[in-house]
């Protein structure tokens, strides 16, 4: 378990579960006027959602811990409720009461100006719009959010394009893009689409999970994008996995938002420190081991994340069923994937 940041983030936590109760005395913990931190380019991470073991309630002292120690390895911000955080697996008063955790802990530990950008897709326009409220009243700077896919044989060439402008019309915090096929059914936004909707006022950037560097290489050139050298228009065109971390910087992405730097956050966020110090081949060296560990954390997905940061760090427990709990011999084949970048993770 990582060290305490600040004991009186714990009063709250005093409860062996959260309760109502715990989520008034966390929301009187935000400031009552909203003000948006501004996305840099860097790390960003999809943090992980904490269950108690007994019995799957939220670990909200862990979640606290987690989100402080990512801060302090130099992550540019957190993302809650992606895939990573199980968010299909939690109620929508669990998803607000993570969200609120994890600003609360940020901002007692220091680091109010770490922006929280919150998963907010769902199936339909009007809760999708819902969602986007409630990560602002939970602490939220911005919303991610996926495309619907249910209905997908019922849509037409432009319920894509009207989705996101409709969300984004009604959306009280800036949202960005995220494409990602193998969460939606295949959807994949071309460069096109994601380049007509970033002339939207309110949608601010993009992740692109599909790894088409050649898509993001076109979307970052039209619009712009903000870099680790030059602010450009500000717009966040953002990697999402750390295998290709490099790559989007070298195309003129503004970084990554991945899953794990949960896991190594040092060793992600150095990969961009080399790229910006001109040291190429370092950088190079340094991810092609990230791409390696990068692999440990796509195939093993939630499952071998957390595995990891309970063999490595002491915490992480299990994901929510239906997701299986590891085998001795999975724990093991999971440690050993991590193992090389987990070492030069402490050498940092």
């Amino acid at each position: 378990m990582p060290s305490s940041p600040n004991s009186a983030v714990y009063s709250v936590y005093s409860q062996s579960q959260y309760s109502d109760s715990s989520e008034s005395t966390l929301a009187s913990s935000i400031d009552d006027v909203h003000l948006s931190k501004p996305l840099r380019p860097g790390v960003y991470v999809p943090t992980v959602t904490f269950f108690r073991k007994d019995n799957e309630d939220l670990d909200l002292e862990t979640i606290s811990q987690h989100a402080v120690r990512l801060a302090q390895a130099g992550v540019a911000g957190l993302t809650t409720q992606g895939s990573n955080g199980e968010a299909v697996h939690l109620t929508h008063k669990e998803r607000k009461l993570v969200t609120k955790t994890t600003r609360v802990a940020l901002d007692r530990a220091g680091f109010q100006s770490v922006p929280i950008i919150v998963g907010c897709g769902s199936q339909s326009t009007r809760e999708t719009i819902n969602l986007c409220h409630e990560a602002l009243q939970s602490g939220g700077d911005y919303a991610l959010v996926l495309p619907p896919s249910y209905y997908k044989p019922l849509f037409s060439a432009t319920s894509l394009v009207e989705f996101f402008q409709d969300v984004a019309d009604s959306s009280p915090i800036p949202i960005l893009i995220y494409n990602y096929p193998g969460a939606v059914a295949g959807i994949d936004m071309d460069s096109d689409v994601i380049t007509r909707l970033a002339k939207h006022p309110n949608i601010v950037g993009c992740k692109l999970t599909c790894g088409n560097t050649g898509k993001l290489a076109r979307v970052a050139a039209s619009v712009g994008a903000a870099t680790p050298t030059e602010n450009g228009s500000g717009f966040m065109c953002m990697g999402g996995s750390a295998d290709f971390t490099l790559q989007t910087l070298i195309v003129g992405g503004s970084g990554v938002i991945c899953g794990l730097g949960n896991v190594t956050p040092k060793a992600c966020v150095r990969v961009i420190e080399l790229y910006t110090q001109g040291k190429l081949a370092e950088a190079q060296k340094l991810q092609t081991a990230v791409a390696r560990g990068d692999w440990a954390a796509i195939s093993g997905g939630i499952v071998g994340t957390k595995s990891a940061l309970e063999t490595y760090y002491g915490y992480g427990g299990y994901a929510r069923k239906p997701l299986p709990r590891p085998t001795t011999q999975e724990a093991a084949n999971y440690a050993n994937d991590f193992r090389e970048l987990v070492e030069m993770e402490k050498s940092l």
